[in-house]
């Protein structure tokens, strides 16, 4: 038997395993498991199985159904063949992270008919990690009205994935978040500083106010800022405080967010732009735990935790004489780094379900189902703002639309004019061309103008090409 990895925990076996295997047989043995897994998935819920190059090697009965393709016009075939949804097309998510849970994404069957599904996937990889292929699971969450008066449109009233967690407002499927939530939960019970980086739209805020509702000051006031949106003089005074008379304007005494936080949270988004005047007296306050309003010369002590964010690098600022070094140590005592929605890609189709959810509770408008084509639009989309901009496609389409099915004059122009999924040949040629340019590339040294010209290419076309290809 060939020695291979699984990308999970490992389970407790028996020594005797092995022998037991050669005696059953382990191709049995194999489709027994796999079976089992597709009965208690469901009948309409699809069992496959691939090697090392995605071609598929089992194919359940239930993935007959799903996809409508018959195991002879599949075995053998790449798995891209049958299993068409925009970020399989882009990467695949079994080889790059080894396993998934509860991801949601529509597929389109043979007939071009889209299906919301739940995957779940685990690799097999040899003791150097080499991808040696593995086995997917899909089960069916939403199908197609059909009819000849009905619009070709996935239901949304079908149940959310029992993987998905609502933390604090914080929604997602992915395991990558649920290790963040846990994050959260730990560091939150202690009174460490905590620095947030993860690009706009992450939920850095969210993520904030989490940690704050996880500690022992939940009962204390949460205060935000955004340092990048005021001016030196005006953040000074909205952080410390000023007095009487300070300087023009100043009518009236101000405690400042530090003294109002005081027991509570501070949340100092865009911590990188406080500009370096103002360093040195937040770093007093995160050592001494005083402050001094402006126009005065009296300390204030306070009791406030800190919370930072940040898109951009502090080490970096730090490198680039921005930003003070001592100050970056005593704010990221714990970093925790929100991933883009582009890395979490299951959480994609379960946030946009959640937010029409939430719109439909508005009473506005209603909707019901989704037209295949946004589906498609929305899985294709790279969704630069993350989450935000999500939120924000769903309130544009629920302002501009009518009727209890999303379509895609509903969408907002950036999504209607995204390029449509390739198709399977497209993709495998998009591989090889990929190849291709990376091996010229490393043959060329890294010189763009050779590597282009050993390719038959001009400059231009070649970096046409690696933009298309993410190169």
């Amino acid at each position: 038997m060939g020695c291979f990895m699984s990308q999970a925990p490992a389970a407790a076996t028996s020594p005797q395993l092995p022998r037991w295997l050669r005696h059953v047989g382990p191709v049995e043995a194999i489709l027994a498991l796999a079976e089992l897994a597709a009965e208690q998935a469901g009948p309409d819920a699809a069992v496959f199985a691939v090697d090392q190059d995605r071609n598929v090697l089992y194919w359940s009965e239930g993935a007959e159904r799903l996809f409508m393709l018959p195991a002879g016009q599949i075995l053998g075939e790449h798995c891209l063949k049958a299993n068409r949804c925009a970020s399989c097309m882009r990467e695949c998510g079994l080889q790059t992270r080894g396993t998934i849970r509860g991801a949601t994404l529509a597929l389109h069957r043979a007939d071009g008919t889209p299906v919301w599904v739940r995957k779940d996937a685990r690799a097999l990889t040899a003791p150097d990690g080499t991808f040696l292929g593995g086995f997917e699971v899909l089960v069916p969450l939403g199908t197609a009205q059909h009819g000849p008066d009905a619009p070709a449109a996935v239901r949304l009233s079908d149940p959310e994935p029992t993987q998905a967690r609502d933390f604090h407002g914080i929604i997602s499927q992915d395991p990558s978040m649920h290790q963040i939530f846990e994050m959260i939960r730990n560091v939150g019970a202690t009174e460490a500083n905590v620095l947030l980086r993860g690009a706009s739209g992450t939920g850095k805020e969210l993520a904030a106010k989490a940690i704050h509702l996880q500690s022992p000051r939940r009962d204390q006031p949460f205060l935000a800022i955004n340092c990048a949106t005021l001016s030196p003089t005006l953040l000074e005074s909205e952080l410390f405080g000023h007095v009487k008379g300070a300087f023009t304007g100043a009518i009236r005494d101000r405690a400042g967010l530090f003294r109002e936080a005081d027991g509570g949270t501070l949340f100092l988004d865009e911590v990188a732009e406080v500009p370096l005047e103002l360093q040195a007296r937040l770093l007093r306050v995160l050592q001494d735990r005083t402050v001094v309003p402006v126009g005065s010369s009296k300390a204030v002590h306070v009791n406030v935790r800190i919370v930072a964010a940040t898109h951009t690098s502090l080490r970096q600022r730090v490198r680039s004489g921005h930003f003070r070094e001592d100050l970056m140590y005593r704010l990221r005592v714990v970093p925790i780094f929100l991933p883009p929605l582009r890395e979490r890609r299951g959480d994609v189709g379960l946030l946009f379900r959640r937010f029409v959810a939430e719109q439909n509770q508005q009473g506005i408008r209603r909707v019901d189902a989704v037209a295949p084509e946004v589906l498609r639009a929305i899985e294709a989309h790279d969704w630069p703002g993350n989450v935000r901009e999500l939120h924000n496609v769903v309130e544009y389409a629920f302002a501009v639309g009518r009727g209890p099915v999303f379509s895609l004059d509903d969408l907002p122009p950036e999504l209607r004019e995204a390029e449509p999924p390739p198709e399977v040949s497209e993709v495998v040629d998009d591989e090889a061309e990929a190849e291709r340019i990376r091996a010229a590339l490393v043959e060329a040294e890294g010189h763009v103008g050779r590597a282009a010209a050993a390719l038959g290419m001009s400059r231009p076309t070649f970096w046409r090409h690696r933009k298309r290809l993410g190169i």
